[in-house]
Parts: C-alpha cells; structure tokens; sequence
C-alpha cells in the first residue's frame, strides 16, 4: 500500500514549503497525509495499485530511512468523504517530511529502473485516481 509515481507527481507538484514545517516547530514526529480519489469504477483497481507497484517502492524508501512508518486508510462503508484512500507517512522530524518526496523518488528510480516503466506506471496511476490534498501534521505529546 504505497505511493509510486503519485509521490513522483507530487515531489513536482506539491513539495512540502519549508516555512510552513518551520512554523509548526515540530519536535520529534511529523505526519505528512495524501489524500487521493479514485476516479469513478476505479477503486479496486487503485487499491491493486497501491499494493503491487507502490508497496515495494515505498518499502525499499523505508529501508533506507525515507520514513518509519506508511498507513493507507479508507473511509468506513457509509461515510461521505470527498477522497477514498488517505496515505499518512510517519517521518521523524520535519527535515524529514521535506525531504519525503525526493527519496520515494529515489526509490522509484531503485525499485523500477526501466524509464519507461516508470512512464507507464504513472500513467496508469493518473488514469486511476485524482490528487486532493496534503496535509502535514505534527503530534501533540
């Protein structure tokens, strides 16, 4: 359950501002949240995705210290949310949440080496779903 080439869409499109992480003068753990939409008949095949090309992206990311921890979480049967997959990447401090973007990135180049995998692994996930958001939070301790 991992990102791949929606992390590489998003290391271009939306990288986390540094002023925003500096503000938030994290200590210890930050959260960094995607929030994705399936696009229309496409959750199944999303959720495939996020198993087979993205899961041994973002673990060989995790192996090399990218992030701790990834959860992908769905809304419960019956609750209107406007995503259908939330991703929430532990890192362990706010460096780390800057840096998140370019390691899957690097992890991406490691895991699929072919560019034109790559090519045709981010096509299919733009065919699957739709970007909502990022979040970045910290925890209250």
């Amino acid at each position: 359950m991992r990102c791949t080439f929606l992390l590489l869409f998003l290391a271009a499109a939306l990288s986390i501002p540094e002023t925003a992480l500096a503000q938030t003068g994290a200590q210890g753990s930050v959260y960094v949240a995607y929030y994705w939409r399936a696009k229309p008949d496409q959750k199944p095949a999303y959720d495939e995705y996020i198993r087979t090309v993205a899961a041994p992206i973002d673990e060989d990311a995790r192996r090399a210290g990218a992030f701790e921890e990834v959860h992908t979480v769905t809304p419960s049967p019956g609750v209107a949310a406007e995503w259908t997959h939330l991703r929430i990447f532990r890192v362990k401090d706010a460096a780390s949440a800057q840096a998140l973007g370019a390691a899957l990135d690097a992890a991406t180049t490691r895991i699929v080496a072919d560019p034109e995998q790559r090519k045709a692994n981010s096509e299919r996930a733009a065919r699957l779903r739709d970007f909502v958001r990022q979040e970045v939070w910290t925890e209250l301790k």
